[in-house]
């Protein structure tokens, strides 16, 4: 890789008209020269094609009859022509170092396949809530526990990506994480220690939204799917037990914000057939903490800094 390959970036964007302005300018004031910028408006119904037409030829957008977040990704990525590449939520925003800083990251490490960093927590009217610092990489964390450390701002090779596969577009819930899992499979990921992006929540945002049962099950598919990937190592093998048993915690989490008790309930059971180890752990307990206090908590935290604001 040359020292200022060209990164491509994909911006999915579906009825967030009135962020994505935001998104899109955080993105052309990146201090890298090199940037291409792909924006896919997904079968929109408010004004994000009029957002785009503002734009012009800046960079490349085009609109589609909706696919889907993990659909649209990957048609992008095929349209991308960046050696490495990444994506951004269109209501997110990344800080101008962002792109320059894993560009530095992964030209200094060869045999990295992924850089993440730590973010912000923004509200609708993009006030810092607080700053996640992420957990530094460690491939147990992420397939045992199922802790997805990247979050936004995070960017990955294209060989790398082509070796793992796409994205899948059978799931709605987490094919990030699912990408992730099989992404760590063919290398290492680096956790850049700096605020280089913002995730921001809101009332309409992914991260508070209830989710049907189809949904709320995808982790025990996901999980299941993994272990079922031939030639995994063998310290994944040994543990096939653990990360069934997480998939079913992490069901058992959403079906709780749902406000599905008794299907929760259903999976807390599966996963102590599976593992009574993993139910009882630190991770299981917060998993179905934050599925009971989360929303709360990030009320009370967004109403402190609009007090103080």
């Amino acid at each position: 890789m040359n020292s200022t390959p060209l990164v491509s970036l994909v911006v999915p964007a579906y009825n967030h008209a009135d962020y994505l302005k935001e998104c899109i300018e955080s993105i052309l004031a990146q201090d890298y020269p090199r940037v291409e910028l792909i924006v896919l408006d997904d079968g929109s119904t408010d004004a994000t094609p009029d957002t785009l037409r503002a734009y012009g030829g800046r960079f490349r957008w085009e609109s589609q009859t909706n696919m889907g977040q993990s659909a649209t990704l990957n048609k992008g990525w095929g349209m991308a022509r960046g050696d490495i590449l990444g994506y951004l939520s269109a209501d997110d925003v990344l800080r101008p170092q962002a792109v320059s800083e894993a560009v530095a990251a992964l030209n200094s490490r060869p045999e990295l396949v992924a850089t993440y960093s730590d973010f912000d927590l923004i509200d609708e009217h993009s006030r810092s809530v607080r700053t996640v610092a992420t957990r530094d990489f460690d491939a147990r964390d992420l397939v045992l526990d199922l802790v997805c450390q990247p979050g936004p701002g995070a960017f990955f090779r294209r060989e790398a990506f082509l070796r793992a596969g796409p994205w899948n577009p059978e799931l709605r819930q987490n094919p990030d994480l699912d990408f992730w899992l099989r992404l760590c499979l063919v290398g290492g990921f680096l956790r850049i220690p700096k605020v280089l992006a913002g995730f921001r929540v809101h009332e309409g945002s992914a991260t508070y939204q209830s989710t049907n049962i189809a949904r709320a099950d995808e982790p025990v598919l996901m999980t299941r799917r993994f272990i079922a990937i031939s030639g995994l190592p063998d310290w994944i093998t040994a543990a096939n037990h653990r990360v069934v048993a997480t998939g079913y915690v992490a069901s058992a989490q959403l079906h709780l914000r749902a406000g599905r008790p008794v299907m929760a309930f259903q999976r807390i059971c599966s996963a102590m057939r599976a593992s009574t180890a993993t139910l009882l752990s630190a991770r299981a307990a917060h998993l179905l903490l934050s599925a009971l206090i989360g929303r709360f908590l990030h009320r009370l935290r967004s109403t402190w800094v609009r007090w103080h604001t």
